[in-house]
């Protein structure tokens, strides 16, 4: 069963920096695609930054910039890089992996959170 276990989380000062991981419990060649999205209380969760299988990445407007999504395949570990941490970044990170299925299904599989919290 896959497993998704996130890391990193903490109090910071704004302009600080924060990494958060993202332990998986599995090869990370199996998936399609990872994120990171974030959730702040009263919002819905919204999509940070993905990197797809290809390498290829993409960014919320709000993070471009400043963040980063990388992984490391022998650690089995994605990462999310922050830097010059914003108050409106306070939020529960979670991390997330998707395969996509040949037959056309696609399962997305999700940690449990990491809270992240900016002090201005």
């Amino acid at each position: 069963q896959v497993q998704l276990v996130e890391s990193g989380g903490g109090l910071v000062q704004a302009g600080g920096s924060l990494r958060l991981s993202c332990a998986i419990s599995g090869s990370t060649f199996s998936f399609d695609a990872f994120g990171w999205y974030r959730q702040a209380p009263g919002n819905q969760r919204d999509l940070v930054a993905i990197l797809a299988r290809t390498g290829t990445t993409n960014y919320s407007d709000s993070v471009k910039g400043r963040f980063t999504i990388s992984r490391d395949n022998a650690k089995n570990t994605v990462y999310l890089q922050m830097n010059s941490l914003k108050p409106e970044d306070t939020a529960v990170y979670y991390c997330n992996a998707l395969i996509n299925w040949r037959t056309g299904g696609k399962t997305n599989y999700w940690g449990q959170g990491t809270q992240v919290t900016v002090s201005s």
